[in-house]
């Protein structure tokens, strides 16, 4: 998988992290991130989906309602969102390898968090997520204009390369959330069976 320490650390940018990767090495670290959380998932049930766990860190500066700022995601929120976030990276990275200039506009769609509340749907939207994403890597030309280039908020030099690999820097920056997230509800599962049983 990316190292993304060094970029957290600012001891390397994006860019350069990813400079020599192929779309071939692109599929490869798909395939290795979507199944290192399914991996993370693997042992859940039901329950883990909904549970709203503790996470004093919970805040979301992007939240549409004022209420969500601080809401604790459940692991059915964590799965939506790095679902969608990476889909629109790989979107986005298409049209620059095709030679589509940046637009500002999003391309971004995110199933409501609400309505995932079985691990069978977080383990469905994760396959949805790993084809729609190796399917925006079959629409990169042969010669893919990696000279299309744009500079974005953080002021990093975005290609199509950079453009997909953000997605899976986003995708990494969740891996300890959703472990954490199954951790405190799988406890939760376990206390409440002993409960029940008593």
């Amino acid at each position: 998988m990316l190292d993304i320490v060094l970029v957290n650390e600012g001891e390397i940018t994006v860019d350069e992290l990813v400079s020599n990767l192929s779309a071939n090495d692109l599929r490869e670290l798909t395939n290795e991130m979507v199944d290192t959380m399914l991996d993370l998932i693997a042992g859940c049930q039901d329950f883990e989906v909904t549970y709203v766990p503790q996470d004093v860190e919970a805040y979301d500066p992007y939240a549409e309602d004022e209420e969500d700022l601080d809401l604790a995601w459940t692991l059915g929120h964590v799965i939506v969102h790095t679902t969608a976030s990476s889909e629109e990276a790989g979107a986005l990275a298409a049209e620059l390898a095709r030679g589509v200039p940046r637009r500002r506009a999003r391309s971004r769609v995110e199933v409501p968090w609400q309505s995932v509340t079985t691990i069978q749907v977080c383990r469905q939207r994760l396959e949805e997520s790993r084809r729609m994403r190796l399917a925006s890597l079959d629409m990169w030309p042969d010669e893919p204009h990696l000279e299309n280039i744009y500079e974005n908020k953080r002021g990093v030099l975005v290609n199509a390369v950079v453009q997909f690999a953000l997605g899976l820097v986003h995708d990494g920056s969740h891996l300890k959330q959703i472990e954490n997230i199954v951790n405190q509800a799988s406890a939760a599962r376990h206390a409440r069976s002993i409960r029940q049983r008593q």
